[in-house]
């Protein structure tokens, strides 16, 4: 039997469109994405044979972090040498901490474009910098860098005078004596804050290389909260040489007093808050060793000391073992202290000490109705003695606390 014609096409089409099919499964599996998510389209005009293209990605930030010092660095400065930017965006947030997790304040400026720390770094330490910023589409960008600062060949500290949680007069300063000499003194500075409470103006005042002092323009006021806060780790004070000191100081202001020594008149008056509490025959220096003139301040007391020309250039001339109350005005030697080895008459009438202002006192230092135990029991380190009309120059600002002795305008300057 001959087969029929009509069948053996229907079959042919049937085979040409299974053909067919299989090549556009093909064509869709292999898509431009390589996974299928996204389909290849026409032209525009409906025409096959179109070239194929990708749609852009618009999941991904156009923002760029960047990060000074680079992921990785070391011997990092610890100071100007961490900063965060973007560019085509805004930084978002900025997260610095240490090896010990404690944060690194500082701010974004306000253009969003940067940010930087507040201070300075710590020496010999490692910083983690995480960092993100948008772009217009409000995208977001992150970076993240690992740094260790440099390590230090030296480090420096300051010993600090009044100590903490101690109570002082109205004429305390406050005073630094650095181990190393400093050369970037702007930089010790800036680590370093002296505030008051109520608040007043401070400034600091360089002696050397080695000596910082601040003090407000006039005494304290009574009452007044000074705190210290050194902030010293990481600063930079000389090349090579960094600060290892982080610590914060408290002292109050008692009440004021001033005890005004007039030379000539062999009397000292002392003053309790601006009233006469008591007047008191003195003996100063004798004319040719003079008491100096000048605002000192009380910076250490003994019930009794051991007094040696030899240590202040008046050679064999007076050895006191037992100096009773006395109470230290200058660096160079200068006290106000009890004297047992002199009459009487001498107190209110002559100058007879190498420089020193005497009051009387007997051995020992047990009597506590003396003139001068009784001014030792009454006065704290700070209270100021203002010595006038004595023939000799003005004490030196800079020879133990007595800053007052010059003037605002040089003290600031």
């Amino acid at each position: 039997m001959k087969p029929i014609r009509g069948a053996r096409s229907a079959r042919r089409h049937a085979a040409t469109a299974l053909v067919l099919g299989a090549l556009m499964l093909v064509v869709t599996a292999c898509g431009p994405d390589g996974g299928g998510s996204k389909a290849s389209s026409g032209s525009d005009d409906g025409k096959s044979g179109g070239a194929s293209t990708s749609a852009p990605d618009t999941t991904v930030s156009k923002a760029v972090v960047d990060i000074a010092p680079k992921d990785g660095a070391s011997d990092v400065a610890t100071t100007g040498a961490l900063k965060v930017s973007a560019s085509d965006g805004k930084l978002s947030s900025v997260t610095v901490k240490d090896d010990k997790g404690n944060p690194v304040d500082g701010s974004i400026a306000a253009d969003g474009l940067s940010w930087a720390p507040s201070g300075h770094l710590n020496t010999s330490t490692e910083y983690t910098v995480d960092a993100s910023a948008k772009d217009s589409a409000g995208r977001e960008s992150d970076k993240h860098a690992t740094f260790t600062t440099v390590v230090p060949k030296d480090t420096f500290i300051g010993f600090f005078t009044p100590e903490d949680n101690s109570t002082v007069g109205v004429g305390m300063e406050v005073y630094l004596n650095f181990n190393r000499p400093i050369t970037d003194k702007k930089a010790v500075e800036a680590g370093l804050s002296v505030t008051a409470s109520p608040s007043v103006p401070i400034a600091g005042h360089w002696n050397g290389n080695t000596q910082l002092f601040f003090r407000p323009q006039d005494y304290w006021a009574a009452g007044t909260k000074v705190t210290l806060k050194l902030d010293l780790d990481g600063v930079e004070g000389a090349p090579g040489v960094y600060g290892k000191q982080n610590k914060s100081v408290h002292f109050t202001v008692a009440r004021r007093q001033v005890s005004v020594v007039d030379a000539a008149k062999h009397t000292m008056t002392v003053y309790r808050d601006n009233k006469v509490l008591k007047t008191i025959p003195i003996s100063s220096g004798a004319p040719d060793h003079t008491t100096y003139n000048g605002k000192m301040v009380i910076s250490e007391k003994y019930i009794k000391t051991r007094m040696n020309g030899d240590t202040v250039g008046f050679g064999g001339e007076y050895d006191i073992p037992d100096v009773p109350h006395a109470m230290r005005l200058t660096n160079s030697g200068t006290f106000i202290h009890g004297n047992y080895w002199a009459a009487t008459s001498v107190f209110g009438h002559s100058n007879t000490s190498h420089g020193c202002v005497g009051l009387h006192d007997v051995r020992g230092a047990g009597d506590p109705d003396t003139p001068a135990a009784w001014f030792y029991n009454n006065s704290i380190i700070g209270d100021v003695v203002q010595v006038i009309n004595s023939k000799d120059k003005t004490v030196q600002w800079y020879n133990g606390l007595n800053g007052w002795n010059l003037p605002w305008s040089e003290w600031t300057a």
